[in-house]
């Protein structure tokens, strides 16, 4: 059951509003149903709409931060829990234990590196657990055909498809990870 979600996402809000309220839409989501967002942190950018969104709604949000990022990815100081890290490697792994599944939305070499990083894990079934790109306005189309072309040349064990999931709508996420909403009771 999915009640931990770790999001990776840019610092920085793009150029494209659509970015930021995909970001908010998520974060919206992830807190309606009780699920924990895990993320890197920051206040500002898409990082910051996603976790400002949670909250919003009552959402818990755990922030992972490097020491090393302060300085660029200034910490959001509204968070449920944030934790210091010594460096990337570090944080990287505490978000992976506190999550149940990735959502990874557009952003800079940073998100990307996060994104190919848990994929490799998934492909080396170091866990298993679902990866969704939350594809808003094409973002990862160059990255899904990359992946496509990795395993047609042989480099890749398993097709991109077994390793992570493209959605294009904040409401799709959810149900691409797996996650069932709890039944509402009926008023009677």
């Amino acid at each position: 059951m999915t009640k931990s979600v770790c999001v990776f996402c840019g610092s920085a809000p793009g150029v494209y509003e659509e970015h930021m309220s995909a970001a908010s839409a998520l974060g919206t989501l992830l807190a309606e149903q009780g699920i924990q967002l895990v993320y890197g942190g920051a206040r500002a950018g898409l990082m910051g709409a996603v976790a400002d969104a949670t909250l919003a709604r009552g959402g818990r949000v755990v922030g992972v931060m490097p020491r090393e990022l302060e300085r660029y990815e200034v910490a959001h100081q509204g968070l449920s829990e944030l934790i210091w890290t010594a460096d990337l490697h570090e944080r990287k792994q505490r978000m992976a234990e506190r999550a149940d599944a990735f959502v990874v939305l557009p952003g800079g070499y940073g998100t990307l590196e996060e994104a190919l990083e848990v994929i490799s894990w998934k492909q080396m079934r170091l866990f298993d657990k679902p990866i969704v790109l939350l594809d808003t306005r094409g973002f990862f189309q160059p990255l899904v055909a990359l992946a496509e072309s990795v395993s047609r040349h042989g480099f890749a064990y398993a097709r991109a498809e077994a390793l992570f999931t493209v959605v294009s709508q904040p409401r799709e996420v959810l149900p691409a990870l797996g996650f069932k909403p709890a039944p509402r009771a009926e008023a009677g």
